[in-house]
C-alpha cells in the first residue's frame, strides 16, 4: 500500500483491476484505492503474474502492508499474512417470501428489488462506488443499491448516479390487515372486520426529509478538509506579505511560447509560470521548503509544488515533483494531465500528496487576492490572485500595467516577515524578466 499523503496511514482497497493468474507489466493499474479524498490507481511495480491477492476489495490496508504478490510465472511464492482490517461481512441477501393478496389489498413488495432494470451491487459486503458518486448520492438521498454501476466490476460512478432517476415507488406498502374492533360497553360484540371487505392502500411515505433547514451532513472529503485546516490554522502562527507583480512582459513570453508549442499540444499558463518561479525561488531560500519538526527545521531537498485544485466538494492538492528540475513546456503538460486523472478518480501515486511548498490560484475567478492556510507539514504557501489592468505610476507618468497580486502565508516558527519579502521579491524578479524561467 503506497503513501499518497504526508498523513496517510491506511487505504481501503476499492477494486482489483486484475485478477489472480493474470500477466502484468510494469506500470499497468492493477488496483484502485480510496482515500480520504480521491480514487487512486495504483500500477505494477514490476511485471510478472499476479500470484495473490492479500487484501481482497474493501480491506482497509496500512500504509506499507502488501496487498498483492507479483512475481514470475513458474515462481512460487509464500503469501505472508496480512494486516487489513477485514471487509464488512457480506450481509444476507433479503428471501422474497410469497405474499398472499387480501381482497382489495395491493401486494408487498421487496424494498430491495431492482429499479429500471438496474441491479444492487454488493461487493464482500458494501457497495463499490467512487468517492464522488457516494457524496453525489448521498447529497441527493439517492439509495446506491438501486443504483446500476457501470464501472469496472460493477462499480458505482458519478455518472451512473446522476443519470439515475427515482422509480416512481420504491418504499414497500404494507399489507393490508383485518381491523379488529373492541367491544363498546353496554353494546354488543362487534365482530371482526371480514376479510372479504373492501380495503384502502395505504397511503405512500413521504420522502424523507432534510436534516434541517440550510443544513446538510458532511461529506468525507469536507470532514477531512475541516479537520486540516483547523488544524493548520490552530497550531500554525501564520504570518502574511503580500506584493504586486507586473505581468505584462510574462503574458507576451507565455504568447510566444504557446504559438512555439502548438504542434505538441501544450499550453502554458500563467500558474505555470508561477510554479516554476516559485521553484527557481525556493533554491535560494531553502526555508520555505521546509517544515517545522518540534526542535529542528527540517529542510526538503526535493522541490516539489503542490497546486491546490478545485473538485466537486472540496480542494485537493496535486504535485508537481522536482518542479526546479522541469522546462515549463513539461510542467504545462503534466499539469493539466495530473488535474484530470485525479478528477476522474484515476490518480496514480505521486499524482498527490509529498509536496513542499503549496499555490493556491483563485485568479481565475477574477479574485484579486488570495490569502491563504498553511497546508501542513509545508513552511509557507502561495496565494495568486487575478492578472488584470491596473493604473499603475511609471516614471511619474499614469500608465495601464496588467498587475497580480502574489501573498505569501508562512510559518512563523520555520521564517519570518522579512525572508518572506525576500522571497517574494525573487518571485517577482522572475515573473518580470521571464526569460529567466526557460533559460
Amino acid at each position: 500500500m503506497p503513501q499518497m499523503g504526508f498523513d496517510m496511514t491506511e487505504g481501503t482497497i476499492a477494486s482489483w483491476l486484475k485478477k489472480e493468474g493474470e500477466a502484468v507489466n510494469k506500470g499497468e493499474a492493477i488496483a484502485e484505492v480510496e482515500t480520504d479524498k480521491t480514487t487512486i490507481q495504483i500500477e505494477a511495480f514490476g511485471s510478472g503474474v499476479l500470484k495473490k491477492i492479500i487484501a481482497p476489495a474493501g480491506a482497509k490496508v496500512p500504509v506499507g502492508e502488501t496487498i498483492g504478490i507479483i512475481a514470475a510465472a513458474d515462481e512460487v511464492v509464500d503469501a505472508p499474512a496480512s494486516k487489513a482490517a477485514p471487509a464488512a461481512p457480506a450481509a444476507s441477501a433479503p428471501v422474497e417470501q410469497p405474499v398472499t393478496q387480501p381482497v382489495g389489498g395491493p401486494v408487498l413488495k421487496s424494498a430491495l428489488e431492482t429499479s429500471n432494470g438496474a441491479a444492487v451491487v454488493v461487493n464482500d459486503g458494501r457497495i463499490i462506488a467512487t468517492p464522488v458518486a457516494k457524496r453525489i448520492a448521498e447529497e441527493r438521498g439517492i439509495d446506491l443499491r438501486l443504483v446500476k454501476g457501470t464501472g469496472p466490476e460493477g462499480r458505482i460512478t458519478k455518472a451512473d448516479v446522476e443519470g439515475f432517476v427515482m422509480p416512481a415507488q420504491t418504499a414497500a406498502q404494507p399489507v393490508s390487515e383485518p381491523v379488529a374492533i373492541p367491544k363498546p360497553v353496554g353494546g354488543p360484540v362487534l365482530r371482526d372486520v371480514a376479510p372479504s371487505a373492501p380495503t384502502l392502500p395505504a397511503p405512500q411515505p413521504a420522502a424523507p426529509a432534510a436534516p434541517g433547514a440550510g443544513r446538510k451532513p458532511l461529506t468525507r472529503m469536507r470532514q477531512t478538509i475541516a479537520q486540516r485546516m483547523a488544524q493548520a490554522k490552530s497550531t500554525v502562527p501564520h504570518y502574511y506579505v503580500s506584493m504586486q507583480v507586473e505581468m505584462d512582459a510574462a503574458l507576451a513570453l507565455r504568447v510566444q511560447i504557446n504559438e512555439s508549442l502548438k504542434a505538441d499540444g501544450v499550453k502554458v499558463s500563467v500558474n505555470d509560470m508561477v510554479v516554476r518561479a516559485t521553484a527557481l525561488a525556493i533554491r535560494r531560500f531553502p526555508n520555505f521548503n521546509a517544515t517545522f519538526a518540534g526542535d529542528a527545521i527540517d529542510v526538503r531537498e526535493a522541490v516539489h509544488i503542490g497546486i491546490a485544485v478545485a473538485m466537486d466538494g472540496g480542494l485537493v492538492t496535486i504535485t508537481v515533483r522536482d518542479a526546479d528540475k522541469k522546462t515549463l513546456k513539461q510542467i504545462g503538460a503534466e499539469v493539466p494531465a495530473i488535474a484530470a486523472r485525479v478528477r476522474e478518480g484515476k490518480g496514480q501515486p505521486g499524482d498527490m500528496g509529498g509536496q513542499t511548498f503549496t499555490t493556491s490560484n483563485l485568479g481565475m475567478y477574477g479574485v484579486e487576492e488570495v490569502i491563504p492556510i498553511v497546508n501542513m507539514p509545508d513552511s509557507a504557501i502561495l496565494g495568486i490572485g487575478a492578472a488584470a489592468p491596473q493604473a499603475v505610476v511609471r516614471d511619474g507618468q499614469v500608465v495601464v500595467r496588467t498587475m497580480m497580486t502574489l501573498t505569501l502565508a508562512g510559518d512563523h516558527r520555520v521564517t519570518d516577515g522579512a525572508e518572506g519579502a525576500q522571497f517574494l521579491g525573487e518571485i517577482k524578479r522572475l515573473l518580470e524578466n521571464p526569460w529567466g524561467l526557460i533559460l
